[in-house]
C-alpha cells in the first residue's frame, strides 16, 4: 500500500483522484494550494504526488524542485486541466515521473500511478541491495538537488563502460565530471586523455588522434602514439566534440565501433580498448540539421546523457561554493580566512552568472584580492560590474516609453503585446461569464453552447477565479 498526496485546488478533481487511487488500495491526501501542499509533503512520506500546474498561490511546476530535494523524494505525476508542449517539457526536465491531462481515462491516470509505484518500489530495491562507495568529487562543490541530481548519475555510470555524454552551458565544470566518470570507473588506473577539438588544427587532426609513422610526412622524424592509442584502458574524453571537423567524424565513429584504427602510413590496424566521455555546449540537433555533424555519431554518443545545471539554478550551493574558494585564494596567497556579510552572499545569487562555475571562481580571486588583509567579505569587495547589475535588476524598471497628448498630459503606453495579451484575457473572462448566465450556470449546457471540453472549461474557470453561483 502506498501514500498518494494530490495537490489540486478543485475538489471535484480532489475526490475524483482519491476515488481512483483508494480503488486501487492505496491511502491519499489533499492539499489546495503550493503552500499547503509543501508543507504536507514535507511532514509525510508520500510515494507518489499528483501535481497541479495552476494553483491559487503560483505555479505548481515550481514545487518540483522543492519535492525533489525531500530525503524520501516523491515520484510527481503532473496533472494539468490544459496542457502545453513547453510546460510538458519543464516537467520531465525537472524530474517528474509523467505529465497528462484531466481529460485522460481513469485507466490512463491508473497506468501512470502504478508504474511510478513499480518504478520506486525496484528502485528502492536496488539502492538497498547496493554497497556504494564514496564517490570522487574533486572540486565538484555543492548539494544542490540538481547537482545531486548528477553525480547520481556519475554513480549510475561507474559499473560499466557506456559512453557518456555530458552538455552544459560553457563554465558549468564539464570536463570535472568527465573525470569524475573517470575516477569512479574500473578504469581509473588507466589514463584520463583529453582530446580539446577546438584546437585540433583540421591539417593534424588524423595524426593526432591515431598518430603516424616515421616518414610519413615532412617533418614526421619519428613515429608517434595517437591520443586514441594513449586512451587504451583508460577513458578518452573529447571536449567541445561538436568542433570536431566534419571529415573526421566518419572515421571516429568507426573507431568508435570498432576500437580499432590504422595510424597515418601503418600496415596494420591497432586496437585501443577506451571508455568514451564527450561533452559540448552546442546544440548538436541543430548541427544535424544543418548538415554539420553526423547524425548517426551523435546517436552513438548519447549513449547516457548527463545534463549539468546553470549555476543560476543551484542557489543552495553558494554558501559551498564560496567558503571552498575563499579557503583555496587565501592558502594560495598567504591571507587570513575570510567571513562573509549575508549581503555578500545574497548577491551572490542575485547576479546570473552568464559564464557559470567558471566566471564565479575568476570572481573569487580578484575578491580576495581586493579585500587582502580584510577579515569580512561584502559586496563591496566584488567587482564593479557585478555590483551594477545586481543593483540595476533591483530597482523597479522604468516604462519603456511615455506618450505626451495634445493637452499636455503623459500617459505610459504599454507594449503592443502586453496590450493583447490584457485584452484578450478580459474578452476571455467576460465570455466566461456571459457563458454560464446564458446555461443558467449548467456545465454541461455550458459546454455544448462553447464548443469547450469539461476539463478546459474548468480551467479557464479556475484561470479566471469564476465559481458558479450554485
Amino acid at each position: 500500500m502506498a501514500n498518494v498526496l494530490i495537490i489540486d485546488d478543485d475538489d471535484l478533481m480532489c475526490a475524483t483522484l482519491s476515488s481512483l487511487v483508494q480503488r486501487s488500495g492505496h491511502e491519499t491526501a489533499c492539499a489546495m494550494s503550493l503552500h499547503d501542499g509543501q508543507k504536507r509533503a514535507a511532514i509525510g512520506r508520500f510515494d507518489v504526488v499528483f501535481l497541479d500546474v495552476h494553483l491559487p498561490d503560483g505555479n505548481g511546476l515550481d514545487l518540483l524542485p522543492k519535492l525533489e530535494a525531500l530525503s524520501l523524494a516523491p515520484e510527481v505525476i503532473i496533472i494539468t486541466g490544459f496542457g502545453e508542449p513547453n510546460g510538458a517539457e519543464l516537467a520531465i526536465k525537472s524530474g517528474a515521473w509523467d505529465y497528462i491531462e484531466k481529460s485522460s481515462s481513469a485507466k490512463d491516470i491508473s497506468l501512470a500511478l502504478e508504474r511510478a509505484l513499480q518504478y520506486r518500489h525496484e528502485k528502492h530495491a536496488v539502492r538497498q541491495k547496493s554497497t556504494v562507495a564514496a564517490l570522487k568529487r574533486q572540486s565538484i562543490i555543492g548539494d544542490s538537488p540538481k547537482l545531486q541530481s548528477c553525480l547520481d548519475m556519475i554513480a549510475q555510470a561507474a559499473g560499466s563502460d557506456v559512453n557518456v555524454f555530458i552538455t552544459g552551458e560553457t563554465g558549468t565544470g564539464k570536463e570535472l565530471f568527465a573525470r569524475a566518470v573517470h575516477e569512479n570507473s574500473q578504469r581509473v588506473r588507466g589514463n584520463f586523455i583529453v582530446v580539446d577539438c577546438t584546437a585540433l588544427p583540421e591539417t593534424l587532426v588524423e595524426s593526432l588522434l591515431f598518430g603516424h609513422e616515421k616518414g610519413t610526412f615532412t617533418g614526421a622524424e619519428k613515429s608517434r602514439e595517437g591520443l586514441v592509442r594513449q586512451a587504451h584502458c583508460g577513458t578518452l574524453f573529447l571536449d567541445e566534440v561538436g568542433e570536431l571537423p566534419l571529415n573526421m567524424q566518419k572515421a571516429f565513429l568507426r573507431v568508435l565501433q570498432e576500437r580499432r584504427f590504422r595510424p597515418l602510413g601503418g600496415s596494420r590496424e591497432i586496437e585501443s580498448d577506451f571508455r568514451l566521455v564527450a561533452a559540448t555546449n552546442r546544440d548538436l540537433d541543430q548541427m544535424v540539421k544543418a548538415g554539420q555533424f553526423r547524425e548517426d555519431l551523435l546517436f552513438r554518443l548519447r549513449s547516457y546523457v548527463i545534463e549539468l545545471p546553470r549555476l543560476r539554478e543551484r542557489l543552495e550551493d553558494f554558501q559551498l561554493l564560496a567558503r571552498f574558494y575563499a579557503d583555496r585564494f587565501c592558502d594560495r596567497y598567504g591571507l587570513p580566512p575570510k567571513g562573509f556579510s549575508p549581503d555578500f552572499i545574497n548577491t551572490l545569487r542575485a547576479y546570473p552568472w552568464p559564464g557559470n562555475v567558471r566566471e564565479f571562481v575568476h570572481t573569487m580571486e580578484r575578491t580576495l584580492a581586493s579585500a587582502r588583509y580584510e577579515s569580512t567579505l561584502f559586496p563591496k569587495h566584488l567587482p564593479t560590474s557585478i555590483r551594477v547589475e545586481v543593483t540595476r535588476a533591483s530597482v523597479a524598471q522604468e516604462p519603456d516609453f511615455d506618450v505626451t497628448l495634445g493637452n499636455g498630459t503623459i500617459h505610459n503606453l504599454p507594449k503592443l503585446q502586453d496590450y493583447r495579451d490584457a485584452v484578450y484575457s478580459e474578452a476571455e473572462k467576460n465570455y466566461l461569464y456571459d457563458l454560464l448566465a446564458l446555461s443558467d450556470q449548467n456545465i454541461s449546457e455550458a459546454c455544448h453552447l462553447s464548443g469547450l471540453s469539461q476539463s478546459r472549461l474548468y480551467a479557464l474557470m479556475k484561470k479566471h477565479e469564476i465559481t458558479r453561483d450554485r
